[in-house]
This record gives C-alpha cells, structure tokens and sequence, in this order.
C-alpha cells in the first residue's frame, strides 16, 4: 500500500554541497544552519546518507544538502551508495557548491569529480567553493592556477571552522536562487503543532527501511552493515493536513560493543532525538528473540517519558502469521517490557510494506491520548471513587494515608500530582493503581502517566503501567 504521507519541502529553492572526502562540507552545513546537525571527523565516509536541513540567510529560508564525500574508490565503504545519494542531490538542487580544501591542493578526485559535473549539470551553476581558509594568509591560495583547471573559475575562500566569508557564499547563492524557479521564502509557521516521531532500535532491526517506506522515498541507506545509519536523519511529511517529522537514528547497543568515536557520536545525537520527540517507534527483529538491549532501550523510554508504539518489524519472516501466534508474540513482548504495557504493538514488514500504513492512525491516536487535559471537577469524582472502591495502602510508618486531592500538572506527557495527608506516607502499588484506574478512565493512548506525590519528599514518580 503506497504511503499517504507527502514530504514537504515548503517548495524551497536548495544548494547542495558536494565535493570529495574530508574538505568540510559538513562543517560548512552545521556552520550554514547554525546547528551541530552533521557529525563532523576525518575519517573518510563518515557522511553517508545526505542530510537535508532548512537554512535561513537575510530573513529567508532556503533548503541545504550535504552529501557524502566521493573518493571514487571501492575502499570506502558504500561509495556506491554514497554516489547514489550524490546523484539524487543534484538532481534536486537549484545551485551546486562544489567543496575543495584550499590548504590540501587539487587532488585527481576533484579533476573527476568536475567532469562529472560538466557532463550532468550543464544548465545549473556550479559555484566553487575553497574551504579551510582558517587565515588571512591562506586566502591568496585561491589564485592558484590549478584551481583554474576546474573550469568553475576563481574559487571563494571561506573557513566553516571561524565562519569567515561564508556570509559572503550565501550571497553569491542568493543571487542564483533568486533567479530561479523557486526562491528563497519566510516561512510562517505551522499553526497546529508539529509531531516528532523518532525510530529506535538496535543495529540491523530495520529501522531505516522503516523510516524509508513511512515517508515515502528511498532517502537513506538501506544496507545489511551494522551501523549503516551514522546520525540521525529527519524529514517533513504531511499527511491529512497533519505534519509530522520523522527521524531515523542510529541503531543503539551496548556501550561496551560501541566501536570507535562515529558510533559513539552517532548513538549521542540519537538518544538527544529520542528525547526531543514526542513519540518514539521502538522497532523489534520478528526473527529474534528479545533481548537486553532491547530492553535497555525500552528503558530508556519510560526514564523520558516518550510515548511509544512497538513495531515488531521483518513480519515477512515469521514463522506463523495466525492471530494466536501474534498474540503469543504480543504477550512475550509486554513480560520482556512489563513497564511498556501502554503502548500498542504492531506487526509490520519495512521490506514488503505489510501493514506499514497502520502506523499513521497509531501515531494520531498517541498524540491525541499524550494531549489529553482532564477537567479539575471530573478528577474530582474520579479521586471519590476509586478511593471508595480501594483505600490508600500505607507506605512507610505507621500513619494511615489518605488522599486529600489529584491534580493534572501538565500534558505532553500527561503529568498528575497526588496530595496525600501530611507525615504519611503512600505505597507506589496504590501510585500504580491510580495510574491505571486513569488510563482505563480517560484513555491516554501509548503515552505513560507522570504522577508526582506532595506533602512527602518532592520528587517526580513514573509508575509501571
């Protein structure tokens, strides 16, 4: 079934940062967007996947791509993916920055890479753009003559590491964007609320082809190397006049498997995503029995409070596809997850896209159930009798507890305050019990409820569900 989802660009002009490996494209896209987006190291092919970003210049947004270095070698690996993803970047752009680095030299890549660019772009402007001009004395290496031999003319200095001169690009780029098709625009913003949804899991459980199929195009690497996925990735959809951002991140596993600093900064920025987003798609191998990881990531989920729904992805593959099987399936999953019996589970395959589309209605019904706001004179009856029906068991001492009153605090998530009897205190099964009884009561879909106890220690309490 074809996605419903359209991914929205806001009909933006783009520049696309191209160039060979190590010459600071993504320093220069972090230092364009004004955000740390991009991981940035030496180690050549740590850009795989292109990321995309809205950038702003004098007022008005423009959208930017930064690609994967080519090296044009099969040493890399994926540099067949990597030029893949070089090639549907320029297809998209309006202007090209080819990006050298002016303190290494021209080196036979870019000699390659600059044909490629003649042959393919004849009618976009190509602007070549020198990097790492980090000195004043370094900017009179621009009139090399090499540079010349690139047939894009005198390159422009700039520094991503200072920032020097790059205004200045941005107004060469301005100068072609506005004489395009599209233009840079302002653009308003979005009056109902945005929707984060980020896609977690371990390495290899599918989650980019996940992520690929939900927004509807073939944007990141699908490949069956572990840690394929370096950072996260997000995009823009709409679907029913609701937008939602999707983003892709890396898979997360133990910190003792973590193997060398891009994964370690892979995994950073992700759980920083995981923890920005509003709804979180924890993904499961149907061909693998649960495991600690996934655990700990499930774990993760309750310390932030995200609502989650649980994809158990690869459903192609599984032995039996009869309701009693998945139903066993369901109930192996909420005893591995006992805190996670909140969030609905559902049986997809990213590869053949069975089911894929009941995701969407998942995800409206969690945002409904996250932004739920209870009236104080409902809470009020609520409190009477689910006290009627249980009276508050003692925690520590002797005193015996009582429930003066319930509070919502807040939503998104939905956050609740009990006020129990002064120098008494309350056990955190009747906690749970009242959690439960207001979720049986007015719903609160995928989401996990907060609920904070006053007139004890001052301390904030997520129950298990």
């Amino acid at each position: 079934m074809a996605t419903p989802a359209s991914i929205l660009d806001q009909n933006l002009p783009t520049l696309a940062l191209v160039g060979r490996v190590n010459v600071g494209k993504s320093a220069l896209f972090n230092k364009i967007i004004e955000q740390n987006l991009a991981i940035v190291s030496t180690i050549p092919g740590t850009t795989r996947t292109r990321n995309v970003a809205t950038a702003t210049w004098r007022g008005k947004n423009f959208r930017l791509i930064d690609t994967g270095g080519l090296t044009f070698s099969d040493d890399v690996p994926l540099e067949e993916d990597i030029i893949k993803q070089t090639e549907l970047a320029l297809k998209e752009a309006d202007v090209i920055a080819f990006v050298v680095d002016l303190q290494s030299g021209l080196l036979p890549q870019e000699r390659k890479l600059a044909s490629l660019l003649r042959k393919k772009l004849q009618n976009k402007p190509i602007i070549l753009v020198a990097n790492k001009a980090d000195s004043i004395a370094m900017y009179s290496e621009i009139h090399n003559q090499e540079w010349l031999q690139l047939g894009f003319g005198t390159p422009i200095p700039v520094s991503a590491i200072n920032g020097s001169n790059v205004g200045d690009l941005l107004d060469i780029v301005f100068k072609y964007l506005n004489k395009s098709k599209r233009r840079p625009k302002i653009i308003k913003a979005e009056e109902k609320p945005v929707i984060k949804v980020a896609i977690m899991g371990k390495p290899n459980v599918g989650k980019s082809s996940l992520f690929n199929k939900l927004i509807g195009e073939e944007r990141v690497i699908v490949n069956e190397m572990p840690h394929t996925t370096r950072e996260p990735h997000d995009t823009l959809v709409e679907i029913d006049g609701q937008q939602i951002i999707f983003v892709d991140t890396a898979g997360i596993r133990r910190k003792t498997k973590v193997s060398g600093e891009l994964e370690k900064l892979g995994i950073s920025k992700s759980i920083a995503m995981v923890n920005k987003s509003d709804i979180v798609l924890l993904v499961l191998d149907a061909t693998e029995s649960i495991s600690d990881q996934d655990q700990q990531l499930a774990g993760l989920l309750r310390e932030h409070t995200r609502s989650v729904i649980i994809v158990v992805n690869k459903w192609d593959r599984a032995d039996d596809n009869s309701d009693e099987f998945r139903n066993n399936v369901k109930k192996d999953v909420y005893a591995s997850f006992p805190h996670l019996d909140f969030a609905p589970v559902v049986f997809v395959s990213a590869k053949t896209e069975y089911r894929v589309h009941q995701i969407y209605p998942l995800i409206k019904q969690a945002w409904e159930g996250r932004n739920i706001v209870v009236d104080e004179t409902v809470l009020k009856d609520f409190l009477k009798r689910v006290v009627k029906k249980k009276l508050p068991v003692r925690g520590k001492g002797v005193r015996h507890p009582r429930v003066v009153a319930i509070h919502q605090l807040g939503y998104n998530p939905p956050m609740f305050e009990l006020i129990i009897k002064s120098n008494t205190s309350l056990h955190m099964s009747y906690v749970n019990y009242i959690s439960h009884r207001l979720r049986a009561e007015f719903g609160f879909f995928a989401a996990p409820i907060v609920m904070k106890l006053s007139k004890l220690k001052h301390h904030t309490y997520t129950p298990q569900q």
